[in-house]
């Protein structure tokens, strides 16, 4: 595994030190990344190691040095599309708890048990609560969960049964923060809301990773990525300029592309008005509820990442995104989760619009199963 060397603000660069727990960048607020020495791994590809495991933790050489909190996360399949040519489905909905969520928690709470906290805390949309209770009761750590009381029944049933401490709010994903923000220092949790803490972006980035070895060690022409917090898409285009200092890839880069649910679209909103933040989305609705985000923390390096890209942001209304879930469940033997789901509306729109070309080879992410939404799919 890799020794860190520093923690860098993702907005001024002000390196801190990763030997005790950090959250934000004490200056500007700034998300931060972990940094590591990474020359003495150029050109030792995981592929190529011996007994290399499979799962994300395959890649430990380029994450934190930490005794792994695991329950199997990662390396999920990439599916080639049975109906689309160049077209490949990475299948999420095959991590521990049912979502990609595992992998940044998986090393979130790795990260936290080595440090010795005892008690975390997180505001989330469902899927991230579920992961932080599972890997909490793994490490032997009390799980604070704050989610809006209208979350996926099995989200709830799930934290509950993994022994997490459950308040449902009536409220959004940002209302929940808000409660977590104003307790945590009274009563001792560590914060793990998404990017503002360095390590489940790292958990993210294998993804990456993943990608580029599942595909001979080449990268996509693009990625559509559901994107609420937006941890995926930012550990991912952190993860190919690491494996490009390692000389495993080249400078290629897939084009980017944020999907958002129309009822909840921040980051489709700033990208249309060319801003460089996005503002609170008000009154925001959608099945997707893992979509259901009004403002990004780290909505300024998502809009980056599509900017240096040459990607884009478009969104799915609520019944493209369910005729979407019906469609792939019955023409792929895939039930995606709605916010998976959105990524197949996504690139339908950008080959109609002539922005993707069917000859090109495009990844869609489904973030999670279908069956943590049986109520919502039900009643849809």
């Amino acid at each position: 595994m890799a020794k860190i060397s520093y923690l860098e603000c993702t907005k001024c660069g002000e390196r801190l030190s990763a030997d005790e727990p950090q959250t934000v960048c004490p200056k500007d607020g700034g998300s931060l990344y972990v940094r590591y020495d990474l020359r003495s791994l150029t050109g030792k590809r995981p592929s190529q190691s011996p007994g290399a495991s499979a799962s994300m933790w395959r890649y430990a050489d380029v994450l934190p040095d930490a005794e792994p909190v695991s329950l199997g996360e990662g390396y999920t399949p990439m599916i080639s599309s049975r109906l689309v040519a160049n077209v490949f489905i990475k299948d999420e909905g095959l991590n521990p708890t049912g979502s990609f969520k595992a992998r940044g928690l998986s090393l979130a709470v790795t990260i936290c048990k080595a440090y010795g906290l005892k008690k975390l805390a997180v505001p989330s949309a469902g899927n991230a609560a579920s992961a932080l209770a599972a890997y909490s009761a793994a490490a032997g750590l009390e799980a604070h969960i704050f989610m809006p009381a209208d979350v996926p029944r099995a989200n709830r049933v799930e934290c509950e049964m993994y022994g997490a401490k459950v308040t449902l709010v009536d409220g959004l994903i940002s209302d929940c923060a808000k409660i977590v923000n104003e307790r945590k220092a009274s009563e001792g949790w560590f914060d793990l809301s998404t990017l503002k803490e360095p390590y489940r972006v790292e958990g993210k980035k294998t993804m990456g990773y993943e990608i580029a070895e599942q595909l001979a060690w080449t990268l996509p022409d693009a990625i559509i990525y559901p994107t609420g917090g937006g941890v995926g898409l930012i550990g991912m285009w952190k993860a190919f300029d690491e494996m490009e200092e390692l000389g495993w890839i080249g400078k290629e880069r897939p084009r980017m592309i944020a999907v958002q649910a129309a009822g909840c679209a921040p980051i489709v909103k700033a990208w249309d008005g060319g801003q460089p933040v996005a503002q609170f989305w008000q009154n925001a609705q959608t099945v997707a509820a893992g979509l259901r985000v009004p403002k990004p923390y780290a909505d300024h390096l998502i809009l980056r990442i599509l900017r240096e890209s040459g990607g884009t942001a478009l969104s799915a209304s609520d019944q493209e995104i369910m005729d979407a879930v019906s469609e792939w469940a019955s023409t792929e033997g895939i039930f995606a989760a709605p916010e998976g789901a959105a990524s197949l509306v996504a690139y339908r729109k950008l080959v109609t619009s002539g922005f993707l070309s069917p000859s090109e080879r495009v990844v869609l992410f489904n973030t999670g199963s279908g069956l943590k939404y049986i109520d919502v799919v039900d009643r849809a």
